[in-house]
């Protein structure tokens, strides 16, 4: 079992919210409002970065407290404890402690795998590069601990890179080449662990049926190296180019995910809402076999799937829960009524949520 305790204080309108006695099914009901996705963002917080909405720690506290909250999680029977936390004293800055020692959040991927897929993700392949590199990255994270730490440390060189070449007239060239040899170890290792998850999905989702869900085809689309040598020597001769246009124009951070429906051999970007939908249902649940086949058991894995099952249709529906339930992971699932779930109803852990509260049925 991965989390067996979960709770919240002061956490969006969760005043003080418990959950208890989880299984490997479980299920938030109530209307729209009550604050089902707001206990999903909260078990999101269990992993590095900013969360299923992406929010700020100040946005994510109470409006009824002193502007601080908390989310706790216990595992394994309470033998792993996982916490975060802001004070009403530093309500912008989130602190993480595990089994009571603070320690970053990329410590987090140490302990937990989480996956999730939102109804804001609906567009996911129509929208920016950047979301979905943040897509794609969460679903390395969710394989790969270190992924999280790789990423920092690109993205802070990245940032000083920038900084040096807009903000001085002439930068000290040892300190840009001390910045690009971090950005050239860190960035073909991010490309990397990236092209080898896009081929590993690829080829999972290739073993799985093709009905009920479509069939995405991926590629990594990228113009990174893969020798590091070569992405440092590149970085040091866009120099020019680079600070004529005020940031640095290659390296992973410009990569994307490219995905095609199968049947048709169209952009995912071109086809409808719902097909995009079925698409990313395929890459998800394809992750999750991937993810079972490849932890071990080293670390428990969340799926996080909100309002997931609203607009599936009964083959569809049982086709999902029985792929999740092969997956091995533990699922949280949101919706506005009972009757989607009616399928697992009898081994899921249920509750009803109104206005903040949480109550088992």
């Amino acid at each position: 079992m991965a989390l067996t305790r979960l709770t919240l204080r002061d956490f969006r309108n969760h005043a003080a919210t418990r959950l208890e006695e989880t299984r490997a099914f479980n299920v938030l009901v109530g209307e729209n409002g009550a604050g089902k996705t707001n206990v999903l963002e909260a078990i999101s917080l269990l992993a590095p970065g900013k969360g299923l909405r992406r929010a700020t720690a100040a946005e994510m506290a109470g409006r009824d407290g002193d502007g601080s909250f908390a989310v706790a999680a216990e595992m394994e029977q309470g033998d792993i404890a996982l916490a975060t936390a802001t004070t009403a004293a530093a309500p912008n800055s989130r602190t993480v402690r595990i089994n009571g020692a603070a320690g970053p959040a990329t410590r987090l991927a140490d302990w937990l795998s989480i996956t999730w897929l939102t109804p804001a993700m609906d567009r996911l392949f129509a929208e920016s590069p950047g979301d979905r590199r943040r897509f794609l990255d969460r679903l390395v994270l969710a394989l790969r601990p270190d992924h999280a730490r790789t990423a920092t440390r690109y993205e802070t060189a990245l940032r000083e890179r920038n900084r040096l070449l807009a903000d001085l007239a002439e930068p000290d060239p040892a300190w840009l080449d001390a910045l690009e040899t971090q950005l050239a170890e860190t960035g073909t290792a991010l490309a990397e662990a990236r092209r080898t998850l896009v081929a590993d999905l690829a080829r999972v989702i290739a073993t799985q049926p093709e009905a009920p869900f479509a069939r995405p085809s991926l590629a990594y689309a990228s113009e990174t190296p893969a020798d590091p040598e070569a992405l440092r020597r590149l970085l040091r001769e866009s120099r020019r180019r680079d600070r004529a246009a005020g940031r640095t124009l290659i390296g992973p951070h410009r990569d994307d995910l490219a995905v095609m429906l199968a049947a048709k051999n169209a952009p995912a970007a071109d086809c409808s809402t719902g097909e995009q939908k079925a698409m990313l249902i395929a890459i998800v649940l394809a992750h999750a076999a991937l993810t079972a086949a490849s932890t071990g058991g080293e670390r428990p894995r969340l799926l996080l799937l909100d309002e997931i099952a609203a607009h599936l249709d009964p083959l569809r529906r049982v086709a999902l829960y029985d792929r999740l339930a092969a997956s091995g992971a533990q699922v949280w699932m949101t919706g506005t009524e009972l009757a989607p779930f009616a399928e697992i109803s009898g081994q899921a852990a249920l509750w009803q949520v109104a206005d903040g509260r949480v109550e088992r049925l």
